[in-house]
């Protein structure tokens, strides 16, 4: 009878490690990225190509109102707000993420974001009728909070219900579905489509059209197994979903997991943001989040598709033509982000950020060079395409989808809300500022503005090498257990609990400890 239970038990631990990806799992991935993170990748560049004709309308609008021109610098002014109203309204999103994830769930919320994209593609699209330029800007900083919104908590839907073995490739897929979101933009928005005189409130509009189809599909699936069973304390719910997902009965080594994971943190409680800053327990995984956020933001990403027009046209490429070549940069970097979906299962996460974050760093630097000397040596100009191509497949591969997957991976379910309410705060605030700031830096220092944003990378490289560890293919318990060891606290489970939880082969000597500390 025991040699039976034994068996039974490795076979449990075999299916839950080595899942699958089945059709329900996929579907529920691609339509919480499609519906959610492809708007944010779309509103990030939907309004480059029809700016001119949205500017004219700006122009149009206020000399019927006053029967003067716009001041050039009022207008300057209106453009700016139109474009920097969107980040900060995804900081205002990251800061209701918290509340809304506890309260009315993962699915939940994901839902209720959607009447906030659908209410803003109607304002844009109507704007140009009801000739008010205003309710653009407003419904930009609407679209924000939607995107702040969709940018933590899909990452965190799908990361809490995908077995460990996928997932790191599934929580690339918002990811994913932003550089699509990016790309289907630029197309939509070439002069010959819809990014002209006529155009450009239809185009504003479409956003909507995912959110809608979303709103459709998402309450066919399964909420959060793990939100279902430690949050709400309904395990016959969370158990009848995991079965859904994994296309399996039995998923008892799943479920025990999740209780393990809620008996060690039952004295907690759920953090809010100030207790998981204040809490000794999680403080290298806060700073983690903090310092990669940071790094993904201020490595000068913005800053690349700001200098991308300008370098095409110094090495030939006619100006009519940029919007071309920049279509294609942003082909090369949905390829190389989806590359990412297969590959992070067997590089691991720690090897995507450094590689990613070299790349970056590399080409800022080389990219500083040529910017310099473009004017003396005829061939520097092709260097500098080389280096934003090899600088958008570094950021696409490792620093830009990877530290959401962290976030995810770093904290357990009591903690993981506040910590993703934190991690996209700082995503949207330095979003911001890159925003606001980088013209300034352009103006006063010109390409060597890149060596600042090579350093920002290579101190973002030290800290990954030094602290970040590798969380490929392990369970949350497994990961909090080595971060435990990181923080100098104690982890206290019960032996004979530990002793039917199925754990990878090099965990064998902590599987036998009543709690860990550092020596």
């Amino acid at each position: 009878m025991k040699l039976k239970r034994k068996k039974q038990e490795s076979s449990d631990s075999h299916e839950g490690s080595k899942g699958k990806m089945t059709l329900p799992l996929a579907l529920v991935s691609l339509i919480s990225a499609f519906g959610s993170s492809f708007q944010y990748g779309y509103n990030v560049s939907v309004i480059n190509s029809p700016a001119p004709y949205m500017q004219d309308f700006y122009n149009k609008t206020y000399f019927n109102r006053n029967g003067v021109p716009m001041d050039s610098s009022f207008q300057t002014l209106l453009w700016s707000l139109t474009v920097s109203m969107y980040p900060l309204g995804g900081f205002f999103g990251s800061l209701i993420v918290w509340p809304l994830v506890n309260n009315c769930g993962r699915k939940g919320t994901l839902l209720i974001n959607n009447f906030f994209s659908i209410s803003a593609a109607i304002l844009m699209g109507t704007s140009e009728l009801a000739k008010t330029f205003e309710v653009i800007i407003f419904s930009r900083i609407v679209m924000g909070i939607y995107a702040g919104l969709a940018s933590n908590v899909v990452p965190m839907f799908l990361g809490e219900m995908s077995p460990k073995n996928l997932r790191g490739a599934i929580g690339i897929i918002p990811q994913l579905f932003i550089t699509v979101g990016i790309l289907v933009a630029q197309i939509l928005g070439l002069n010959s489509i819809l990014g002209n005189a006529k155009g450009w409130p239809v185009l504003l509009a479409l956003t909507g059209v995912p959110s809608l189809i979303q709103l459709l599909t998402l309450p066919f699936f399964p909420e959060s197994p793990r939100y279902l069973l430690i949050q709400k304390g309904n395990e016959e719910q969370a158990r009848q979903a995991l079965q859904k997902l994994r296309g399996w009965v039995n998923v008892d080594d799943e479920i025990e997991e999740m209780h393990q994971e809620d008996r060690s943190e039952k004295e907690e409680g759920h953090f809010s943001v100030l207790s998981l800053c204040t809490f000794r327990g999680l403080r290298w995984q806060l700073i983690s989040i903090i310092i990669m956020m940071m790094g993904q933001q201020l490595s000068g990403v913005n800053a690349i598709f700001y200098y991308a027009d300008r370098i095409f046209q110094s090495a030939g490429v006619a100006r009519n033509n940029v919007q071309y070549v920049t279509v294609s940069i942003g082909g090369i970097n949905v390829i190389m982000t989806l590359l990412a979906v297969f590959i992070v299962e067997s590089l691991g996460r720690r090897v995507l950020l450094l590689a990613g974050f070299g790349l970056c760093s590399v080409s800022c630097a080389v990219l500083t060079l040529a910017l310099n000397l473009q004017t003396v040596v005829s061939w520097m100009s092709y260097l500098s395409i080389i280096c934003v191509i090899v600088y958008i497949i570094g950021h696409a591969i490792g620093a830009s989808p990877i530290p959401f997957v962290m976030i995810t991976e770093m904290f357990l379910q009591s903690s993981r809300p506040a910590a993703f309410m934190v991690g996209g705060s700082v995503h949207w605030l330095c979003n911001f500022t890159v925003g606001l700031v980088f013209l300034y830096m352009e103006a006063g220092l010109g390409p060597y503005s890149f060596l600042i944003f090579c350093a920002i990378c290579v101190l973002t490289i030290v800290y990954i090498f030094f602290i970040v560890p590798e969380t490929k293919n392990k369970t949350f318990m497994e990961i909090n257990r080595i971060m435990a060891k990181r923080n100098k606290v104690e982890i206290q489970e019960d032996k004979e609990e530990l002793k039917d939880f199925p754990t990878v082969p090099d965990e064998q000597a902590e599987k036998k400890e009543i709690s860990i500390t550092e020596p």
